[in-house]
């Protein structure tokens, strides 16, 4: 099982035990590819963000403010608004939430 086995069967096993295990298997191998493929392309995202950008978007997700995002980084407020737009526009987000799922994700 460490390995990545799905599953086992003991014998003896009918057809439809056997069909069943690989069901589950190419069920697991296809939920696989796709965690890969979103987080390829959420890398891909964060790669078109600016250096500034990126320290807005971990600011931004740690639940900062607006203005105290501006003042930490020595910004006026609505610069801050413009990049933190740039970073929802850039990341597809709809939600601070959902920049938070994608930098837990990431890693970040």
């Amino acid at each position: 099982m460490k390995g990545g086995a799905v599953d086992f069967l003991e014998k003896p096993f009918n057809d439809q035990q056997l069909l069943d295990s690989v069901q589950r298997a190419l069920d697991r191998s296809r939920e696989q590819r796709a965690n890969r493929g979103e987080l390829v392309e959420l890398r891909r995202r964060l790669e078109t963000l600016t250096p500034r950008e990126r320290e807005v978007l971990k600011l931004v997700v740690a639940g900062k403010l607006n203005k105290q995002i501006a003042d930490y980084l020595g910004n006026a407020e609505k610069t801050v608004k413009v990049h933190r737009g740039r970073v929802v526009q850039k990341m597809r987000a709809d939600s601070v939430a959902n920049l938070v799922r994608m930098t837990e994700k990431l890693g970040l």
